[in-house]
């Protein structure tokens, strides 16, 4: 079967098949769209997979102006989040789950920052300085929120940032699962301004080394998922909503792989 793969990063068919109808089509009265959407997807998806620079691109995909406007018009709008929603949803259909989770685990991850403009800060815990990634996943491991802020804002500071983003695919939420550090005036919070709870998941005081906690490790694998793709092995973007939209990239092309399998 021909797949129109040039390079590995490049969608199959069936896989461009799971994501052709979610494209947003050509905004009416402008100048008519004349780019190959699936090349901009594929090119948005070389740098996000490979690390690359935009300018650093292959002549083989559209010239890097027009595929970064495009990811930047997306990032604007929102199509990456409504896309990887929708996906989501899918992914946990086809596995007899209901499409609006009703737990999940959240967690936080510090990461160093190239250096160049846009916000960083020194995270004292773990001796980064740089940003901050805090997500909520589902049973799945599946991301349902994130936000990137400064590495020197709290996890509790960073939860209520990235709670308030949660819309109606959270609507089912009733219970969060999290590790100490959200623990104390957070939990009192959580309670008073939504209908789930978060509940704390702690080591036992004779425990040593690494251990696999339960629940706690779905958000874990997640960040290693993520982090499989270079362009978020590191935060290089300048603006926090394009380190958001990267990792909305990166778990949206890991749905339509799973998708895409017969």
């Amino acid at each position: 079967m021909k797949t129109n793969q040039i390079y590995p990063t490049d969608l199959t068919d069936a896989q461009w098949y799971c994501i052709k109808d979610l494209i947003p089509p050509a905004k009416p009265g402008g100048r008519p769209r004349t780019l190959q959407m699936r090349a901009v997807i594929n090119a948005i998806l070389s740098v996000v997979v490979t690390g690359c620079q935009w300018r650093m691109l292959p002549k083989e995909y559209p010239a890097w102006q027009s595929v970064y406007a495009y990811f930047r018009a997306f990032r604007r709008d929102g199509t990456w989040q409504r896309i990887h929603e929708t996906l989501r949803a899918q992914v946990r259909r086809r596995l007899g789950r209901h499409k609006h989770p009703t737990a999940g685990s959240l967690d936080s991850q510090s990461m160093k920052t190239a250096q160049g403009p846009g916000i960083r800060g020194y995270d004292a815990g773990k001796h980064v300085n740089g940003r901050k990634r805090h997500i909520l996943v589902d049973t799945l491991g599946l991301l349902m929120a994130v936000v990137v802020t400064a590495a020197s804002i709290s996890d509790a500071a960073g939860a209520k940032l990235l709670l308030k983003r949660l819309g109606g695919a959270c609507k089912q939420l009733r219970r969060i699962w999290v590790d100490g550090g959200y623990r104390g005036q957070l939990l009192e919070w959580v309670i008073l301004h939504f209908h789930f709870v978060l509940q704390p998941v702690l080591r036992s005081d004779d425990q040593k080394g690494f251990v696999v906690l339960p629940r706690r490790w779905v958000v874990e694998r997640t960040f290693a998922w993520i982090t499989q793709c270079r362009r978020l092995g590191k935060d290089y973007e300048t603006l926090t909503e394009s380190s958001e939209a990267m990792i909305y990239i990166a778990m949206t092309r890991l749905m339509i792989r799973r998708l895409a399998r017969k």
